[in-house]
């Protein structure tokens, strides 16, 4: 089988395309044939070595879809049934799904209700829609009550628009490009507003914000917030990981979590699929890569300012 080896870290360079053997199953470990998969920021900053617990050589990306190559001795799946993986130390702590197929533990393979072998289609939903409604549960709103997308054009943010449009949430979405407001509203949101040097530009607050941009905003975050409301960071667009004096007297009667897709539960991964299937959702897929191109594809993900999420067609 083909996959692309990072013996160390660097530009995209280091990303070789090499022939392997395939694994072997365990008792408790499928093969999975990857068809596709999409290509995150945050993985090109793996391929840099910029995630310390990443050990190279490595083979990166940390979902993917596709199908049970070769079952498990004791799991739970069958040969040619439809699955994705994401997270769970997937193209972290094991090699990813950058090549044809994966071993991968049958406890982060998770079922696919969705019809249709269209793969380069289903490649958008793992990492992004799961997030999106990890983080949309955590805020605990009714429909009626109003959602800003702090992120709106990121493909998270994306598919969190969709999915509260879904639950008849009032959807507003914000970007840091002027250009980019029609497109927002575009994409599904209701109304769109600037997000300028980490401030937003309105006076509205909101029933519940999800906040990709990260510890930058969160105090900005949380003044647009209505009493009783909650804050969810999922992001760090900005790339600081750490909140600089950050005070929690600012909250008052308001909340403030954190949701991340480390851990995923099948039961929300059905949910996530049932909205999806019942309101027809989907984000833009900004461009489609073969695997022999992935080094083209991680300097377009750095380079593009395209709106949806870029795939790579593993077929």
């Amino acid at each position: 089988m083909r996959a692309v080896v990072i013996d160390h870290p660097g530009d995209a360079s280091v990303m070789n395309l090499v022939e392997r053997p395939t694994q072997k199953t365990t008792a408790h470990q499928s093969v999975m044939r990857i068809h596709a998969f999409g290509v995150h920021r945050y993985e090109v900053l793996t391929r840099a070595g910029g995630s310390p617990s990443v050990k190279f050589p490595r083979v990166i990306g940390v979902e993917a879809v596709g199908e049970i190559h070769e079952a498990s001795a004791e799991g739970p799946f069958k040969a040619g049934q439809k699955v994705m993986t994401m997270m769970g130390g997937f193209g972290r702590e094991v090699d990813g799904s950058y090549q044809e197929y994966a071993l991968v533990d049958d406890s982060n393979l998770f079922t696919v209700n969705h019809p249709g072998t269209d793969w380069v289609k289903l490649a958008q939903y793992p990492e992004n829609f799961y997030t999106a409604i990890g983080a949309l549960k955590s805020l605990r709103l009714q429909a009626g009550q109003s959602l800003l997308v702090r992120g709106g054009t990121t493909a998270v943010g994306l598919a969190a628009t969709q999915l509260a449009k879904a639950m008849g949430l009032t959807v507003t979405a914000t970007t840091r490009r002027p250009q980019m407001l029609d497109a927002v509203v575009q994409s599904g949101a209701d109304a769109a507003i600037l997000d300028t040097d980490n401030q937003l530009v309105t006076e509205e607050k909101y029933d519940g914000i999800i906040d990709l941009v990260g510890s930058v905003t969160m105090d900005d975050s949380i003044a647009h917030l209505n009493q009783g409301g909650t804050v969810c960071v999922i992001g760090l667009l900005a790339g600081e990981w750490v909140a600089k004096e950050f005070s929690p007297f600012v909250l008052g009667d308001k909340y403030l979590t954190f949701f991340d897709s480390t851990v995923v539960h099948q039961d929300l991964v059905d949910e996530m699929f049932d909205l999806i299937n019942e309101n027809h959702l989907e984000i833009p897929i900004a461009k489609v890569f073969k695997l022999a191109d992935i080094r083209e594809a991680h300097d377009y993900v750095m380079a593009s300012r395209a709106l949806g999420q870029v795939i790579i067609d593993n077929d």
